[in-house]
């Protein structure tokens, strides 16, 4: 079995944001994989270990998101590829056109990636990519299992769980809940560096032209700091009409 894992490198969840001139300072701060790519590079090495085959892992990113490679690498994954994005803009739109240009030829059986991006949330890409490469698609998933050419899934459904078979090759998306995602090991560390790692660039991929972002980040700006509470005193009767006023004439609610 051939599976393929696409993952980003996103900033520490630790990290405190600092802005800069309108954008995101990146100076001094601890970049990691994304925590949900981790449930699928897991599900991929428990996949291939069940009913073999070889784990790649892919990413679109600056050089350094290499170490998030080597993290999976480390874990167990077999091979890598890292295409190089630092001379364009890339948004959702464009990572999934680049990752359907590196999968494309090559042969697999399923796809995973992590449910969200903590950098961004958009969940888009692994629905994207899914589309691009004309295959079906499951997202969010807590519980997979393959049996020849079919896959059993189940994934969450606003506080339920919904079961669904699917043929075949197949994108999922993983969600938290779907495993516990294993530590690197320092034998597997050792190993990784000697791992191949696959670079490409855009002009490797020929697809200059098809890549341009869709959109853009116009501003970007922190939360307003949250006001103390207010402590309503007096009868019951009271606290209601006092509430009643401050939702109206304050925060202008109703």
């Amino acid at each position: 079995m051939n599976i393929l894992v696409c993952l980003k490198q996103t900033f520490d969840t630790e990290e405190k944001i600092v802005l800069e001139n309108g954008a995101i300072s990146e100076d001094g701060v601890e970049f990691i994989m994304n925590p949900y790519d981790e449930y699928a590079v897991e599900e991929a090495i428990t996949l291939r270990d069940e009913h073999g085959g070889e784990v790649t892992v892919i990413t679109v990113g600056p050089e350094r998101a290499e170490s998030a490679l080597r993290t999976a690498l480390a874990m167990g994954a077999d091979k890598a590829v890292i295409v190089d994005d630092e001379e364009i803009h890339t948004d959702e739109y464009s990572v999934a056109k680049i990752l359907a240009a590196v999968i494309k030829d090559r042969e697999y059986d399923i796809i995973l990636g992590g449910n969200m991006a903590v950098d961004n949330g958009s969940g888009q890409v692994g629905p994207r990519l899914a589309e691009e490469l004309n295959i079906a698609q499951v997202t969010t998933i807590t519980k997979l299992s393959v049996d020849g050419g079919k896959a059993t899934i189940e994934r969450d459904v606003e506080g339920d769980t919904e079961t669904i078979e699917v043929s075949l090759p197949v994108l999922v998306t993983a969600q938290q809940g779907l495993n516990e995602p294993r530590y690197p090991s320092l034998p597997g560390i050792m190993k990784a560096k000697k791992k191949p790692m696959e670079r490409l660039t855009i002009d490797d991929l020929g697809i200059d032209g098809e890549v341009a972002a869709k959109t853009s980040v116009i501003e970007t700006f922190l939360p307003p700091k949250k006001e103390a509470g207010r402590i309503l005193s007096g009868d019951v009767a009271d606290q209601v009409k006092e509430l009643v006023q401050l939702l109206r004439n304050e925060a202008k609610v109703i």
